[in-house]
């Protein structure tokens, strides 16, 4: 068989369908031509679902005698050696991405550089290249696409939709909108103009304009050479799709699965399942240690150094979520001169005398096994008066709700737990610590499950449970963080069967998994033999946990992996060691629950990503009841 030399058109049409698989990477390497070319201001206009693309900057252009190199192969103004390959600054190679557009559309190149007296221009018919002729036309250039594969009839064939084409170009436009804050976009869609995003004045400005959503949280972290910044959405803003996760490394856009694992990571315990924040991360990092150039639309990327990318990007997200800034739009804020605004109480409003006191919180009864101070556990321990309810099941069902308006004894209205002495631990909250839950004047219980209170600016209702959860959660996670956690001693190691991948992970980590409270050696090339573990978790649930944890050692391969298998265990203990829902509680007991949750940032949610609140503006009252307008 003789081999033979392909013809140029040929060729020249294979590269096209590496580079301009489909028109939004067309459109793709035609932007980030003009973002190279230092453009301020960029303008796009598509239609055909892509097949017909303008594209005009105000760059700095380019001379006639660089119009004929710009649609040649192999040319391009950004690399001058092979070693250029490996430290790359910009984005596209003027003039490789027109080549293989050329070969396979008609392109109309219009353009004027900052010296040039007048512009230029050069039309390429499917390869066939004109001569340069002058025009008009101000600095910059414009790029006109029309007939996109139409010599190509199997590539055109396989298309999508005009509407699945146009949200991709969509799509990639908000990507290089997210990218370059700096740069005024125009974006047309048939004609008629699509989306403006002005200059914005700060990234996150230009993040919550791009993603149209307010407010977003911002932050950064470095790890050696790696910086990570991020901006995110609370985690009750949520949706139900991640396609709203947007990702770029040296500012490009690129699809990775152990970002998006690594920016999920840190909503652990914040969302619940299905959920999804809004978010854009950017990962910089030396050159020389992330290849590009793995992908031909160079929408995927290759660390070097993979497990650092995935802790920079956590730990960024991490860092601003456990600051919960949410809360801080929240506290009231008191206007100058103002008085203390005095809510009365029952007794001042004339509804009677006082009952009798109640207890505060309580730490729970909690078997104090090797180093598990009590302290570390918050719950409540709480009994119904024998006359409130006639059900005497209610005590011991935990949901088992009563119908409160026929249950109820005559006469009976207060539903105050009996005090019991020995079981009374309150926790006093320090005065640095107080924040908007410390804020907040309880009113009373509704439904025997929510706390009823009220800021200067809402009725204020909170989950009982799901509030309790998390502290609950969180004191149990800070005994684990300073090696207080709860060990059981197995007269007899259990042994369990493993990959020897997994094996070998788990033994590199023996001494974090120490720290947890296991006790672990290899018994044999398959099989784990665990000493001791920590006492919350049941023997039963021992093999699921190592192989889970197993796993997130394989994602993450750190000590992360570990406080996420903690993580998943605390949250099944929380959730059945805490108050109920449909069990009474009395008002110190309501005001002591809301100030402990000042205690821990991320209080707005439980361990299981529900919310622990939600909020009615006074103003929404007043206007249901005609008093506003």
């Amino acid at each position: 068989m003789d081999i033979e030399f392909l013809p140029t058109e040929v060729v020249d049409q294979i590269a096209a369908g590496e580079v301009v698989e489909r028109p939004a990477h067309m459109v793709k390497e035609l932007v980030e031509n003009s973002i190279d070319a230092g453009a301020t201001s960029i303008q796009v206009t598509f239609d055909e679902g892509g097949r017909q693309v303008v594209v005009e900057d105000n760059g700095r252009g380019m001379s006639a005698e660089s119009l004929p190199k710009a649609v040649a192969r192999h040319a391009t103004s950004k690399i001058r050696a092979a070693k250029d390959l490996w430290a790359l600054n910009s984005f596209g190679f003027r003039g490789e991405a027109l080549a293989s557009i050329s070969a396979v559309s008609k392109v109309e190149i219009v353009s004027k550089s900052t010296e040039a007296k007048k512009a230029s221009q050069l039309k390429v018919d499917f390869g066939d290249v004109s001569e340069v002729l002058p025009a008009g036309g101000k600095t910059g250039t414009r790029i006109q696409i029309d007939s996109l594969y139409e010599n190509t009839p199997a590539r055109l064939k396989f298309l999508k939709s005009d509407t699945a084409e146009s949200t991709q170009i969509k799509n990639t436009l908000k990507a290089l909108a997210l990218a370059n804050p700096q740069i005024e976009f125009r974006i047309f869609h048939k004609g008629k103009l699509l989306q403006f995003w002005q200059k914005a004045e700060t990234h996150l400005q230009r993040v919550e304009d791009v993603l149209d959503v307010k407010p977003l949280y911002s932050g950064e972290y470095q790890l050696e050479d790696m910086t990570a910044r991020v901006f995110l959405s609370a985690p009750n803003n949520t949706i139900g799709y991640a396609r709203q996760l947007w990702f770029f490394v040296q500012g490009r856009w690129v699809q990775d699965r152990r970002l998006q694992v690594a920016l999920m990571d840190a909503y652990r315990n914040l969302l619940m399942h299905r959920e999804f924040p809004y978010a854009a991360v950017f990962l910089d990092l030396d050159p020389t240690n992330v290849d590009v150039n793995i992908h031909p639309a160079k929408s995927q990327v290759k660390f070097k150094d993979e497990k650092n990318a995935f802790r920079v990007v956590q730990r960024a997200c991490r860092s601003v979520l456990e600051g919960a800034p949410w809360l801080d739009q929240l506290l009231p804020q008191k206007p100058a001169m103002e008085e203390d605004i005095h809510f009365p109480t029952p007794q001042e409003a004339g509804e009677g005398e006082p009952s009798d006191p109640s207890p505060s919180l309580s730490a729970a009864s909690v078997p104090a096994q090797r180093g598990l101070p009590t302290e570390s556990f918050v719950a409540l321990k709480t009994e119904l008066p024998a006359a409130s309810f006639k059900d005497p099941e209610f005590d011991r069902v935990q949901y088992k709700k009563p119908q409160l308006f026929s249950d109820i004894a005559p006469g009976v209205k207060n539903f105050a737990p009996v005090r019991d002495e020995k079981d009374i631990h309150p926790i006093d909250v320090p005065e640095e610590k107080r924040g908007y839950w410390s804020s907040l004047e309880v009113l009373g219980q509704a439904n025997l499950t929510y706390i009823v209170a009220q800021s200067r600016k809402a009725l204020v209702l909170v989950d009982q449970h799901a509030a309790h959860e998390r502290i609950v959660f969180e004191s149990l996670m800070q005994g684990w963080r300073e090696g207080q956690m709860s060990v059981q001693d197995f007269l007899v190691p259990l042994t369990i069967p493993v990959e020897p991948t997994d094996l070998e992970n788990l033994l590199n980590f023996k001494d974090e998994l120490a720290k947890m409270g296991f006790d672990v050696d290899a018994a044999g090339p398959e099989h784990l033999n665990v000493r001791s573990a920590p006492a919350l978790l049941k023997e039963s649930k021992m093999v699921k946990a190592f192989e889970q944890l197993a796993k997130d050692l394989e994602e993450a391969g750190d000590s992360h992996a570990i406080e996420k298998t903690i993580g998943d265990i605390c949250a099944t203990l929380a959730c059945h060691s805490v108050v109920r829902a449909g069990q009474a509680l009395a008002p110190a007991q309501m005001v002591s629950l809301l100030s402990q949750m000042d205690l821990f940032p991320l209080s707005s949610f439980c361990p299981h990503g529900r919310p622990v609140y939600v909020e009615y503006p006074l103003t929404k009252i007043e206007r249901d009841f005609g008093r506003l307008v």
